[in-house]
């Protein structure tokens, strides 16, 4: 099955609504249903957004966490308790809910990231400060991934 990989620049339009990359659309078009859900991100000031199958199997999974555990608990609240059913329109768009407009300081430049299961929804700025290449510890980076085999 095919992932969601790639950076996108893009607008909020005065609606609220955003446009899906093609590439998405046609990973989703060919794999999933048209149900998707939007909802913050559990630990970054952006938001993901899940094909219906995708956003079942994280579900699924939280299920079987214990609801007693302050992280799950916390993400419950933060994630779960933000999502949206959406879907995509004939223009390939869609409406992001005001809340969660809000919740991501999103302003009018955007910034579309595919990763892998999800697609991320940043404001330009703040994904531009946070994932500068400059201000990277290129060392502890390195070491990082070279733990994990990358």
């Amino acid at each position: 099955m095919s992932a969601f990989s790639g950076k996108y620049y893009y607008s909020i339009d005065l609606k609220g609504r955003i446009i899906i990359p093609a590439p998405f659309r046609e990973i989703i078009s060919s794999n999933y249903s048209t149900k998707l859900y939007i909802t913050n991100h559990s630990s970054e000031k952006s938001l993901c957004i899940y094909p219906l199958e995708e956003w079942t199997k994280l579900m699924e999974k939280v299920r079987t966490k214990p609801s007693s555990d302050k992280y799950i608990q916390y993400f419950r609240k933060r994630v779960i308790g933000s999502a949206t059913e959406i879907e995509i329109d004939k223009q390939g768009r869609i409406l992001i809910p005001v809340s969660l407009r809000e919740d991501a300081k999103l302003n009018t430049n955007i910034v579309i990231v595919g990763q892998l299961e999800c697609i991320e929804v940043w404001d330009r700025d703040e994904y531009d400060s946070l994932f500068d290449p400059s201000k990277v510890d290129k060392e502890d980076l390195s070491r990082g991934l070279a733990f994990h085999g990358l």
